[in-house]
């Protein structure tokens, strides 16, 4: 284990050892007194609204060996009340935060595959997490803590580990730069390029120029795109003889393609073409979107030398992080997909797709409104309405400020389609408390601010 001990964050931060022992070990860092475990390292995050340097005395309390915290007056009764713990004094804490992470990842000659992406992110990185950790002992961003402060803390706990995962988020320009010049990747990737954070970044072409900031941070620039996205392969034809670029799809010639796809409802298969070699593939999830998740993580086995065995091994054990397609029977024999984590046009397209497709007496579609989408908010719900119109699903609810967009479209292409505009959570859920019965499915998916996890964990 490469270790940082109190002495190197003095050095790397030009902080202050109010007190405490400079050779001490520190393993493990939180932000987070409430759990915080005994012998860990606490950084007081500053944030807009928050300052954690002021609960320094509660994370002692609860166990912590040291704090790294600023703007605190520690007074000599409060040193000698905590004589045997340690107290760093800095002027920037969330900028220490960078910087310690920054100097763990040098310590580690080893693979670092970044992700990132409008949509797929979080669950091609778990894939990909399980075909690596099949021939090494991988640490990967846990949920989607995939931000300016997620990122350093999953650096900050490599301790043995032979190769890193990590996503990365963002919506506006700057962010991706940041979290590649702290990772420094050796691998880098994007999913695709759609419609998130359009109304703050302006337009699809600006969302891929910040996606792009992931190249800075990279010794070798090398990455792996989705040459379907009309964006990405206008993007590789451009840039394939001055960089490094590997590419997968199913519509256009890639390196890597995908061939003779069968969806069903909980799981797929398809054979993976690469350089006239053929691979069966078994995805324990459904939906064509994770045919695509799936050819990622091939192409990321291949370029680590893995055998096929283990990439194989790696899809097929592979589990999504919870709230992302979900799929679990209810007591009133009816199907929730739990799909409320986020929501774009794209990811909305992908998952009315895949509910479309779904066996099921009725296909019910529960959705609420997609964020941070500008000017462009009721163009896009309406499109989602289309998408809507031209499906399989037979009862539409909606929630949310601009979903009736949503519904006034799919009724309008669609009469069939019976449709409700409700409220609130709490009248979705009572509609659906009332109305689900044994041979339903029902897909419930919106924006993480719309809060529609609540409807999913009454069900």
């Amino acid at each position: 284990m490469k270790e940082i001990i109190v002495k190197d964050i003095l050095k790397i931060s030009q902080g202050e050892l109010i007190i405490g022992n400079e050779n001490l070990i520190c393993e493990n860092f939180s932000k987070d007194t409430r759990t915080i475990q005994k012998g860990d390292i606490y950084i007081g995050i500053k944030g807009e609204t928050f300052d954690g340097s002021k609960f320094w005395k509660q994370a002692f309390d609860n166990g912590a060996n040291a704090v790294i915290v600023e703007n605190v007056d520690i007074t000599e009764k409060e040193m000698m009340n905590y004589s045997d713990k340690t107290i760093i004094k800095v002027k920037n804490t969330l900028e220490t935060l960078y910087e310690l992470a920054k100097y763990k990842r040098s310590l580690y000659d080893i693979p670092v595959i970044a992700i990132t992406g409008s949509v797929g992110k979080t669950s091609t990185k778990d894939m990909i997490a399980s075909v690596v950790q099949t021939q090494y002992k991988t640490l990967k961003t846990e949920g989607n803590n995939n931000n300016n402060i997620g990122l350093p803390f999953t650096i900050l706990k490599l301790k043995d580990h032979e190769a890193l995962v990590v996503e990365m988020g963002m919506n506006h320009f700057g962010e991706i730069s940041l979290l590649t010049n702290i990772a420094k990747p050796t691998l880098a990737i994007i999913t695709n390029i759609g419609t998130a954070h359009i109304g703050i970044l302006g337009s699809r072409e600006n969302i891929l120029k910040a996606k792009l900031e992931i190249l800075e941070g990279m010794k070798q620039k090398e990455i792996i795109i989705n040459n379907d996205n009309d964006l990405l392969h206008s993007w590789y034809e451009k840039n394939k003889e001055i960089i490094k670029i590997h590419t997968y799809g199913i519509d256009n010639i890639s390196e890597l393609n995908a061939d003779k796809i069968q969806l069903q409802e909980e799981s797929s298969t398809f054979l993976a073409q690469r350089n006239k070699e053929q691979l069966e593939i078994q995805v324990p999830v459904g939906g064509k979107h994770f045919v695509y998740n799936a050819l990622c993580a091939v192409e990321v086995g291949k370029i680590l030398n893995l055998s096929n065995e283990k990439i194989k091994k790696g899809i097929a054990e592979f589990e999504l992080t919870k709230k992302r397609m979900d799929i679990r029977k209810l007591k009133n024999g009816a199907t929730l997909i739990n799909d409320s984590y986020n929501a774009s046009y794209e990811s909305m397209k992908a998952s009315i797709e895949y509910l479309s497709n779904y066996n099921a007496e009725r296909r019910i579609a529960v959705l609420g409104d997609m964020f941070e989408l500008g000017e462009y908010a009721i163009e896009l719900h309406k499109k989602v309405g289309e998408e809507i119109a031209n499906s399989k699903i037979d009862i539409l609810i909606c929630s949310g400020k601009n979903s009736k967009f949503i519904i006034e479209t799919a009724k309008k292409n669609n009469s069939k389609i019976k449709t409700y505009l409700l409220e609130n959570n709490e009248e979705v859920f009572q509609k659906l408390n009332k109305n689900l019965c044994d041979g339903d499915v029902v897909l419930v998916k919106a924006s993480n601010g719309m809060k529609f996890y609540e409807i999913c964990q009454k069900l």
